[in-house]
């Protein structure tokens, strides 16, 4: 065989999907040096020694560890970034240049700092290819493809039933029995989870890795509960949707699809039910959150294990605790509707899909495609996550990594979507029976469903991408909803972790050329593409929550440049002196941004939300208060009037989730023939409400009710009964 030349070595690594990186032995070896800083280094032939590979061979000398020489470069790209976002908060002297300036000198300080070995993200797990049979249960098969058929079938109508939702699960269970591939005897979760419960004595360990853990998740889960029934304060329209399917689902309309309100998946319906019926807490806007602020809290563990596939357990804690304090999650999951579920499955997905390609584990692909389909069942957007699953799979399979393992990679993505297909067989056959509902939420936003494009659609998709990729450090739209508005979607020190973490993994590729520092970069412009894609509606872009599964990378990136900020300080400073820089400057940076979000979520977001929605608790209040008394449900109403009160949320909040108290002033004459007290509820610029309420009851007293909110004050105008 021809020894590889050292062009035959630069076409490798130019090129990895073209050809193999050729053994290094034959171009360079490993040298073991310690030299003083700033010394030349000129390695003789004798340190070249055959059988080392060429990522060995140091052309910077190494530093001693006595040297305490401060890592200048990687701490000065650092204070450049933060300023740069500091400068592009939001101000009365705003501007963009500033910041634009001072994150070109911070990146060119980053890129002289990973050259020189200074500041690199922490090392990728060795792969562990294995062998892999494909290979299935027959019988296993033989029984999983008639249910499929009889699941199919029986899922007509947009109903779920116990029958077919039976067969739904035994087809599921049977072609995962056929797929799956036995471990290693006593490897199994439920060996090792018998061999507990059987032993007569248990020891409970406590490390200071235990304590660090518990604390992280404490401060997670504070961040994300606390106040959770004052902020926000009050529902908006969809809502009420939402808890109307709700009911519906209590009251045995158990549809596979709901169409209310454009169509919507059932997940969150089916969730927000259970937590009625277990916790008691009734058909109200805490119900609803209950489930969302647990669904973004789940996902947080499956980052934590993402952060070990990229390098350590460092990282997974520290994209738990930069997305657990973070305002955009905390925000999208207290608002009460689907956006989480968002989160919550493309942080598994994503896990068991690179798990599995690193270790060549098909079981870790099947369990990948069971949390893809079951999110197909929780909110729109997720329907961009198959699309990145196939280019993460396709990354792999023309880079270097993958030889050797190509057609056993097929094979498992084959698998991989079996089993998504298999969770998602309800959703299939709703949308096979109704494709236009089921896919009238995604196109009114991408075609002309709802109305004509504003302008050229590429002109559109440009702009609305260059919006996403900025929002970060600049714009997160006008949706006051789920957002502070018009700021960055990130704090400050979370934004310029990500964007020099983006340039870490940039430059690690172009050195190293692996497939997943390119894929997690790629997979953040991806998971926005739900809201990118709004080419109709480019105002609704950027929206925080049609992105939010790009939550999962994007703080990973995050804790990716802090792991690697910390090891620079490890690395170049003698111990204990460099973990305690280290771990001084992360407390620093965290407390920094934990400050920083808990003012934008509990005093900003709050302040505007509550400025910015309609006080229905209060007239839910007022009306409850009217029913206890004097009234009855059905002898109270709110005039209507145009941009006011969803009069369905004031039903909710008074305690008949079905009651729309809504009535026009040209129906006022109808309510004349019920004798019994009456109570309206009316906005002072309605003159015209008011005026028909006057002329057609003059006995009635009117009495102005005092908001809370500034600028949400209305009128309640009493009709005493009649005899």
């Amino acid at each position: 065989m021809e020894e590889p030349s050292l062009l035959d070595y630069l076409k490798a690594r130019l090129m990895p999907w073209r050809s193999s990186l050729p053994q290094a032995e034959h171009i360079l070896a490993d040298v073991e040096l310690t030299v003083e800083p700033n010394a030349t280094i000129s390695p003789s032939a004798e340190q070249i020694t055959a059988g080392s590979s060429i990522e060995q061979v140091r052309i910077e000398p190494k530093i001693k560890a006595d040297a305490r020489v401060l890592p200048w470069l990687s701490l000065l790209s650092m204070g450049l970034a933060l300023l740069a976002h500091v400068s592009l908060e939001p101000t009365d002297q705003r501007a963009w240049l500033p910041g634009v300036f001072l994150y070109l000198l911070a990146f060119a300080f980053l890129f002289v700092a990973t050259w020189r070995d200074e500041w690199l993200p922490a090392s990728l797990p060795e792969a562990e290819p294995r062998e892999e049979p494909m290979t299935v249960r027959r019988y296993g098969l033989f029984a999983g493809i008639p249910l499929v058929l009889l699941a199919f079938v029986s899922m007509g109508g947009n109903k779920f039933t116990s029958l077919n939702v039976l067969l739904w699960i035994l087809a599921v269970a049977a072609i995962v029995y056929a797929l799956w591939l036995p471990g290693e005897r006593g490897s199994s979760i439920f060996h090792k989870l018998r061999k507990l419960l059987t032993k007569r004595e248990w020891r409970l360990t406590i490390t200071r890795w235990t304590v660090l853990v518990l604390a992280v998740a404490a401060v997670a889960i504070f961040f994300r509960v606390y106040q959770l029934e004052q902020v926000p304060p009050e529902m908006v329209s969809d809502q009420a949707e939402k808890l109307l399917d709700v009911w519906d689902v209590v009251h045995g309309e158990t549809r596979i699809f709901f169409p209310r309100n454009t169509g919507r998946e059932a997940l969150q319906m089916y969730l927000t039910a259970a937590i009625v019926q277990v916790l008691n807490t009734g058909y109200s806007f805490l119900s609803l959150k209950i489930g969302t602020i647990l669904a973004g809290l789940l996902a947080l563990p499956f980052m934590y294990s993402l952060g070990k596939e990229l390098g350590s357990r460092r990282i997974g804690l520290f994209a738990v605790l930069l997305a657990g304090i973070a305002y955009w999650p905390n925000v999208i999951s207290r608002v009460g509707l689907r956006f989480p579920l968002y989160t919550l499955f493309v942080a598994p997905t994503l896990y068991y899909l690179i798990r599995g390609i690193r270790t060549s584990n098909r079981n870790d692909f099947i369990l990948s495609g069971l949390f893809l389909g079951i999110g197909l069942h929780g909110y729109t957007p997720i329907r961009i996550l198959p699309v990145v699953v196939l280019v993460g799979v396709g990354l792999y399979l023309i880079h270097r990594q993958s030889l050797g393992l190509r057609k056993q990679t097929i094979w498992c993505l084959g698998v991989l979507a079996l089993a998504a297909l298999l969770v998602f067989l309800p959703l299939m056959r709703y949308a096979l029976e109704n494709p236009g509902m089921f896919s009238f939420r995604a196109f009114s936003r991408l075609g002309t469903t709802e109305q004509p494009l504003p302008g050229p659609a590429g002109t559109i998709f440009l702009e609305n991408l260059w919006k996403a990729l900025t929002m970060f450090a600049w714009d997160d739209g006008e949706i006051w909803v789920t957002s502070v508005t018009h700021r960055p979607a990130l704090d400050v020190i979370s934004a310029a972790l990500f964007y020099l973490g983006c340039g870490l993994l940039l430059v690690r590729y172009l050195r190293k050329r692996n497939w997943l520092d390119l894929f997690l970069l790629l997979s953040v412009p991806m998971l926005l593409m739900p809201s990118i894609l709004s080419l109709a509606f480019p105002g609704e872009n950027p929206s925080l929550n049609r992105m939010a599964g790009a939550i999962v990378p994007v703080f990973l990136i995050a804790a990716l440049c802090l792991d690697g900020l910390m090891s620079a300080a490890e690395s170049r400073l003698s111990q204990p002196a460099g973990s305690y820089l280290a771990w001084g400057m992360a407390a620093i940076l965290v407390i920094l941004a934990s400050v920083q979000n808990y003012r934008l979520v509990f005093n900003e977001y709050q302040r505007v939300y509550r400025q910015s929605s309609w006080n229905t608790s209060e007239m839910g209040k007022v009306i409850r208060q009217f029913t206890g008394s004097v009234g009855t449900p059905d002898t109270a109403w709110v005039v209507a009037f145009p941009h006011w009160v969803d009069t369905r949320l004031v039903g909710i909040n008074a305690g008949y989730p079905l009651k729309d108290y809504a009535i026009w002033p040209d129906q006022l004459q109808e309510t004349a023939a019920d004798l019994r007290a009456k109570l309206f509820l009316v906005k002072p610029e309605d003159t015209q409400g008011l005026l028909a309420l006057q002329s057609l009851y003059p006995q009635g007293v009117l009495q102005e009710y005092f908001s809370a909110v500034e600028n949400h004050n209305f009128y309640m105008y009493f009709v005493p009964p009649q005899q």
